[in-house]
């Protein structure tokens, strides 16, 4: 076996959990804290001890050296080991606990020593500071080893110096009162630390239940993973928080919503402004599959709750479904409508066959005038009034699909529409809707009408369509404008409550308005207002003469 795989084999594996690493790391963090404060509070522990040592050997000279008979017994007497000097000087240190006391004249000879044998000596270790006057704090090595000193000067009655006091206190003791605090130290540090490492444990086991207990690769890798799905799908998704604020917003919900990151961290109603969509994210509609619109989008809408509180949505785009299946129902209106005209026509030809076969050809004639003036006529009477030429074909064929209905499908005498609409697409829209729903309303009832008024002011377009149907109740007028509300069953391919949703929005783009009342008798009339439907009439004829100069 190599060295390198046998070092690799020997090195220390760390855990792969959340959980463990946490807990690893915070008792490492802890155990750090502990022996750094205890280091950092023991480091001028020592230095506090010395200087406390010091200044009570200070404080012992300085008391010694007040005494008023000292400085007169080593005038009138010589160092003896039973000397006056030598009982105070001992009196004062077995008083004190100090290690000695010793009193010396100008010329550094003791007059009193622990040891009585030194008393005569001079001393070990220079006195010139103290008897120069000034006290001298100091930790020196002297005859009786380390101690911490104090000194000062010893003055007779007139406050001449004649000697000097010099007191020391063992080192061994200061150290010896370092040694017991760390014991306690360690103690405190200890119980830090024990409390701090059940802290770990309990915020670990918290974080642990939060990700599973899964390993930080796992969590790198489920993130990396929910970017690329989030971001990726054709789906948008729109997550928020307990506190009902949008906290992710997928690229494609962003696109569907029309709204950028700037959303994040605002609730629905800021971001998207008052409106069903934003009922429907706030969770204030519930349901499945509920229908949304917004701007030009057709939306369905999912709202699905999560453990901590907030909710997770799902939006898809069915813009094109919807106008697919709008699509699919006039087509089938269509077929329809061409089928009865087939089974007319073909009734009408067996008429006219046998009027000729009966040789009554004058009656032939009348006949086949009548057909095809009822037909010219209504053809004339919509083309003469309205002139852009999609509205106007849009309602002959709704009103050929309406007497196929058994509905009488009729332009005011008042209306009037130049062909100068800015959005001709946009008004086929609104009356295609409009002019639907009256139908599915007046189909069925006695002597069934739908009347559709169309008329000009300046540039604003007023457009009334009213029919023969049961009427909408006044505490519904409102409600039959919301999205997804609807009193028809749905077809299969699709759902119903869009129309007059879009009827709003649509004229509401343009700065419109869109009300809702009854007609005369029963029945309901719709109302909707465009400010600026037209062009203005100088641009409409310069864009006419654009077109016949290239021409």
């Amino acid at each position: 076996m190599s060295p390198t795989a046998s070092a690799r084999r020997r090195r220390i594996r760390l855990p792969r959990r959340v959980f463990s690493q946490v807990l690893l790391m915070q008792v490492a963090i802890a155990a750090g804290v502990a022996v750094l404060a205890t280091g950092l509070f023991l480091a001028p522990l020592g230095d506090q001890l010395d200087d406390q040592a010091m200044r009570r050997a200070l404080a012992i000279a300085q008391t010694t050296a007040q005494q008023p008979r000292l400085a007169a017994d080593m005038r009138d007497t010589r160092p003896a080991p039973d000397g006056p000097v030598q009982r105070a000087a001992e009196r004062v240190r077995r008083t004190t606990h100090a290690e000695y006391v010793v009193v010396m004249d100008r010329q550094g000879v003791r007059w009193s020593h622990t040891d009585p044998a030194r008393i005569g000596a001079v001393v070990s270790t220079d006195p010139g500071r103290a008897l120069a006057g000034r006290e001298v704090m100091e930790i020196d090595e002297g005859t009786l080893g380390r101690s911490a000193r104090g000194k000062v000067p010893l003055r007779d009655e007139t406050g001449r110096i004649v000697g000097a006091v010099s007191v020391g206190i063992a080192y061994d003791s200061v150290r010896d009162r370092l040694v017991h605090a760390v014991p306690g130290l360690f103690a405190y540090a200890g119980g830090a630390l024990a409390v701090g490492a059940l802290a770990a444990w309990l915020i670990s086991r918290r974080v642990q239940r939060q990700t599973r207990d899964l390993a930080f690769s796992d969590i790198a890798g489920l993130l990396a993973e929910r970017e690329a799905m989030l971001h990726g799908i054709r789906e948008g998704v729109v997550a928020l928080d307990r506190a009902g604020r949008v906290r992710l917003l997928n690229d494609e919900a962003q696109r569907l919503l029309g709204v950028g990151g700037e959303a994040v961290g605002r609730s629905p109603d800021e971001a998207l402004g008052a409106g069903r969509t934003a009922d429907v994210l706030a969770g204030r509609v519930t349901g499945t599959d509920l229908l949304t619109v917004r701007g030009p989008r057709v939306l369905v809408a999912n709202r699905m709750p999560t453990g901590d509180g907030g909710a997770v949505a799902t939006l898809r785009d069915r813009t094109e479904l919807e106008q697919l299946g709008r699509e699919l129902d006039s087509t089938r209106g269509l077929i329809d409508a061409l089928r009865a005209q087939d089974h007319e026509h073909a009734n009408r030809m067996h008429t006219l066959l046998g009027l000729l076969e009966l040789e009554m050809y004058d009656d032939a004639a009348e006949f086949v005038g009548e057909v095809v003036g009822d037909h010219r006529a209504t053809s004339e009477q919509i083309t003469e009034r309205i002139h852009d030429p999609l509205v106007a074909a849009l309602l002959v064929g709704k009103a050929t699909v309406a007497a196929e209905r058994g509905v009488a499908l009729s332009v005011s005498d008042r209306t009037g529409l130049p062909g100068r609409l800015v959005d001709p697409g946009g008004l086929v829209t609104v009356v295609g809707n409009l002019v639907d729903n009256a139908l599915d309303a007046a189909a069925g009832t006695r002597h069934a009408r739908v009347e559709v008024e169309l008329r000009a002011e300046g540039r604003t377009v007023t457009l009334r369509v009213r029919d023969t149907g049961p009427g909408i109740p006044p505490d519904r007028r409102e409600l039959v404008f919301t999205e997804g509300w609807s009193t028809k069953e749905p077809p299969a391919h699709r759902q119903r409550g869009l129309g007059l949703s879009l009827v709003r929005r649509l004229a509401e783009r343009q700065g419109g308005t869109v009300a809702v009342g009854a007609a005369g008798g029963s029945g309901a009339e719709f109302v909707v207002v465009l400010p600026e439907a037209l062009a203005p009439p100088d641009a409409a004829r310069g864009a006419v003469g654009v077109e016949e100069g290239v021409r």
